[in-house]
């Protein structure tokens, strides 16, 4: 387990918050749904200014780490990508590959996992429910409203687990 450092923790979500999934929906908007095609594009989501920007703010006063919904299988591109957009190499809690819970539920989870004894200054995610339940487990949260809400993401997100 990691040890505490006096400077805390940011905990920053991925997909709607850093990333801009919107080029990549195409594929889980109607049945079939390709969701090996969704993910193996996401290397190609371009970054959401606010958001690397807040990033990049919170990471002179305390370590990064990183809560995503996406699969475990997409670490290593989900690494080079944070690598790619200049952000701070933190700690990363991917949903496992057979996980399909909601996000609501995985996500706290995750993010005690990565936080351990951590101090955690700030959770930032675009899903209002999952700030809800973050809030609900006593975190201080910041809802990423800069990119436009969609409902294919939340669909993705709360009924089939898959990011």
């Amino acid at each position: 387990m990691a040890r505490p450092t006096e400077r805390g923790l940011a905990v920053f979500d991925l997909d709607g918050t850093l990333a801009d999934v919107r080029h990549r929906l195409r594929y889980v908007e109607s049945a079939p749904r390709d969701w090996r095609a969704f993910f193996r594009a996401a290397p190609r989501d371009p970054p959401l200014p606010e958001g690397v920007e807040l990033a990049l703010r919170w990471a002179e006063e305390c370590d990064l780490g990183y809560v995503t919904g996406r699969p475990e299988r997409c670490r290593r591109d989900t690494e080079r990508w944070l690598e790619r957009q200049g952000l701070p190499a933190g700690r990363l809690r991917m949903r496992g590959d057979a996980d399909r819970r909601p996000a609501r539920t995985v996500k706290p989870e995750l993010l005690r996992g990565l936080a351990g004894r951590e101090r955690v200054a700030v959770v930032v995610d675009d899903d209002p429910r999952v700030c809800d339940a973050y809030r609900a487990a006593g975190y201080r949260v910041l809802h990423a409203d800069w990119s436009a809400r969609s409902a294919t993401l939340e669909r993705a997100q709360e009924e089939r687990g898959r990011t």
